[in-house]
C-alpha cells in the first residue's frame, strides 16, 4: 500500500500480538559524526527486521502478560509505554503471584509497517494492525499503531508507544518511489508546530489553557474540564500538576503525512495529590498500593505517566494546529504523606 506510506506485511490471526507503542525523538538534520555509516540517509529497518521486531515483541508481551512478570518483556518496551507497562505488571505480581487467569494472547493481523528513512541514531518504525480485541477483525475494527525505536547499532527494538485508533483517523503518510516514510523535523521546520515543543506545549496547556495550538477535544478541553469538575469535592480536593517528558526515551518522534503535516508520539507527565478533610484518608486499591510508599494519613500522591499521539498540521495554520487522537496513560508510582 504505497499509497498510504505502508508496507503490507501478511500474517495469520494468530501469528502476531500487541499492546504497545513506542516513541523516541530524533532531529532530522543530517549533523551527526559517525563510524559505522550513521551519516547515510537509509531505512530505519528492513521489512524483515522490523516484521521480526514486532514478532519479538509480541513473544515477550504474552509471556509477561501470562505470568504477570514485569522481566519477561522488559527489554522489549521503553518510553511512556514501557513506564506504564512495567508498573502494571509489577502491582500485579504481588496481586496475582500465580500469573494472569484471565490472560488471553493478543493478536495482530493485516500488519502495515510505516518505515522511514533518516540517517543517525535513534532509528523508529511504525506497525499498524487489527487487533483481536476488537469486534470481528472486520473494516471498522480500531487500529493499533504501535511505535518501535531501536537507540544504537547494538540495541534492540523496544516499544515505546500505543495509539488506538478508528481506521480513518489513522492518516496516510508521504513516502518516496521505494515506500519508505518521511521523518518529521524535530524543530518543524514546515510544521505548525516543532514536535520537539509538543510535551512542554501539552503540559502548559493543561495547566492554564495555553498555548492555545491544541484542538478542542476529549484529551484536551474534555480533559481540563473534567479535571475542574472533580477537583472540588466535600472533604477531599484533587490538584494537577502536569510536567513534560521529553528527553531520552520519552523524546519525541513523527512521521509526515501526505498533507504535509505529520502523526507525532510524546510523552506527558503527571501528578493528581488528593487530599482529605481531617480523620479521613485518601483510598489506595489493592491494584495501586503495591507501588506505594510512605505511608497515607491525609494526602495521596499519584504518579501518572501519559503516551500521547497527535496530528499536527502544516505551516500556517491559524488554529487546532494540533489535534490530539489518542491518550494511553497509567500509574506508575504513589506516595502517602
Amino acid at each position: 500500500m504505497e499509497g498510504r506510506g505502508r508496507t503490507r506485511v501478511r500474517a495469520g490471526r494468530g501469528a502476531l500480538a500487541a499492546v504497545a507503542a513506542v516513541a523516541a525523538l530524533t532531529l532530522t538534520a543530517s549533523g551527526c559524526v559517525t563510524v559505522r555509516g550513521e551519516l547515510a540517509v537509509v531505512p530505519t529497518a528492513t521489512r524483515d527486521e522490523a516484521a521480526r521486531a514486532l514478532k519479538d515483541f509480541t513473544e515477550a508481551y504474552n509471556a509477561a502478560d501470562k505470568a504477570y512478570d514485569p522481566t519477561l518483556d522488559a527489554h522489549r518496551v521503553t518510553g511512556s509505554l514501557g513506564a506504564i507497562n512495567q508498573a502494571g505488571l509489577k502491582a500485579r505480581s504481588v496481586t496475582d503471584p500465580d500469573g494472569n487467569p484471565k490472560h488471553r494472547p493478543l493478536e495482530l493481523s493485516d500488519v502495515e509497517l510505516v518505515i522511514p528513512k533518516k540517517a543517525g541514531w535513534p532509528r523508529w518504525f511504525v506497525a499498524d494492525a487489527d487487533s483481536n480485541t476488537d469486534t470481528d477483525g472486520g473494516p471498522d475494527d480500531n487500529r493499533w499503531l504501535l511505535l518501535f525505536v531501536r537507540e544504537g547499532a547494538d540495541a534492540t527494538w523496544e516499544a515505546a508507544h500505543l495509539a488506538i485508533l478508528p481506521p480513518d483517523r489513522v492518516p496516510a503518510f508521504r513516502t518516496d518511489a521505494d515506500g519508505w516514510a518521511e521523518p518529521a523535523p524535530a524543530d518543524g521546520g514546515s510544521l505548525a508546530v516543532a514536535p520537539a515543543r509538543l510535551s512542554r506545549d501539552y503540559a502548559a496547556y493543561m495547566e492554564s489553557g495555553e498555548p492555545k495550538v491544541f484542538a478542542d477535544g476529549p484529551h484536551t478541553s474534555g480533559l481540563r474540564a473534567e479535571r475542574d469538575k472533580i477537583s472540588r469535592r466535600p472533604g477531599l480536593a484533587l490538584q494537577f500538576a502536569d510536567q513534560p517528558l521529553d528527553s531520552g526515551a520519552f523524546a519525541p518522534v513523527g512521521l509526515v503525512t501526505e498533507d504535509g503535516g505529520a502523526l507525532v508520539f510524546f510523552s506527558n507527565r503527571i501528578y493528581e495529590r488528593a487530599t482529605t478533610a481531617h480523620g479521613y484518608r485518601p483510598k489506595v486499591t489493592p491494584q495501586e498500593k503495591p507501588l506505594l510508599t510512605g505511608e497515607v494519613r491525609n494526602t495521596l500522591t499519584k504518579e501518572w505517566v501519559s503516551s500521547l499521539t497527535a496530528l499536527v498540521k502544516p505551516a500556517p495554520a491559524d488554529e487546532d494546529q494540533v489535534v490530539v487522537l489518542n491518550r494511553f496513560q497509567g500509574v506508575t508510582g504513589l506516595k502517602g504523606s
